[in-house]
């Protein structure tokens, strides 16, 4: 089985800095993309930011700028960085692994971490 852990959330002012980490543990070949989502109580899920394995990176709007992605293949393993935190990014982000194949043959799927909180306070 694949399990994705995330690590590195908590409570921060605003103005400040969180890296939040995931890994992907378990019997993994390759996997596509890895990324973070983020729900806000009363929210629906958003995609935060995303990259592929070849270094691809998409934000959405709100977080361009002060959050950056990054991913270190060999360790299955995608970092957030994220600086210059407002209250308005208070959520639960989730971490979240696309087409992941477990052998070369294996179909592919994808996985969801259980959550993080980060809470930033004005």
């Amino acid at each position: 089985q694949v399990q994705l852990v995330e690590s590195g959330g908590g409570l921060v002012q605003a103005g400040g800095s969180l890296r939040l980490s995931c890994v992907a543990s378990g019997s993994i070949f390759s996997i596509n993309a890895m990324g973070w989502y983020r729900q806000a109580p009363g929210s629906q899920r958003e995609l935060v930011a995303i990259i592929t394995s070849g270094g691809s990176t998409n934000y959405t709007d709100s977080v361009k700028g002060r959050f950056t992605i990054s991913r270190d293949n060999a360790k299955n393993t995608v970092y957030l960085q994220m600086n210059s935190l407002k209250p308005e990014d208070t959520a639960v982000y989730y971490c979240y692994a696309d087409g992941v194949k477990r052998r070369s043959y294996s179909p592919r799927a994808n996985y969801w971490g259980q959550g993080t909180q980060v809470t930033v306070s004005s």
